[in-house]
């Protein structure tokens, strides 16, 4: 359990307090509830960064870091990013439907790449991207915005730079994907072929 692993599992613990803050902000419009929501969301997606760097700075690199980090990443966004869209209140400002079909679309389409990967080669190699880092970024920005109830055409533009910089970076790990596919070493003599 190194200090880079401790940060991530404290990160996940943070999303259930945030789902609760913001949903609980929605309800009642209790202005305390938005705040508290608002810094555990940043508190969670510093700890994005401050993980990734103990773990290079430090050398704790760990198999259980890189399936955890993703999955911290993937639930305080997502989330978010759902509850947002389908926020049917007047208190906050709604995400497009469109990001949010984007992000879940591209990561739907990255778990079965994985898993097609994997089946054909053996392993699963993922090697982020800029265009992927931006992408989260902007997501964050999105949810961040909303929340300090930003001008509308502000978020209405960060979606739509979120949106597109998703979109690119799942074309460019479907390209990363064929690639890993195509370089496939030939199936052994006499094994069946797939």
């Amino acid at each position: 359990m190194t200090t880079a692993n401790k940060i991530t599992i404290t990160r996940i613990l943070l999303v259930p307090v945030f789902v609760v803050a913001l949903l609980h902000y929605l309800d009642s419009g209790r202005e305390w509830s938005r705040w508290i929501a608002l810094a555990v969301f940043l508190l969670a997606a510093i700890g994005d960064g401050v993980d990734g760097f103990v773990a290079r700075r430090f050398n704790q690199k760990t198999e259980m870091g890189a399936v955890l980090d993703p999955v911290a990443d993937k639930l305080l966004l997502v989330l978010g990013l759902v509850i947002l869209t389908l926020n049917t209140s007047a208190r906050l400002d709604r995400i497009p439907l469109w990001l949010a079909a984007t992000v879940l679309g591209r990561d739907v389409m990255l778990l079965l790449l994985g898993v097609l990967v994997y089946y054909l080669v053996g392993h699963a190699t993922v090697r982020p991207h800029v265009t992927g880092k931006v992408a989260t970024v902007l997501q964050m920005a999105c949810v961040v915005w909303a929340l300090l109830k930003g001008p509308t055409t502000w978020l209405f533009w960060l979606a739509a730079a979120a949106t597109a910089f998703t979109a690119l970076s799942g074309l460019i790990y479907l390209g990363d994907a064929v690639v890993m596919i195509r370089r496939r070493p030939p199936p052994a003599a006499g094994a069946p072929k797939v």
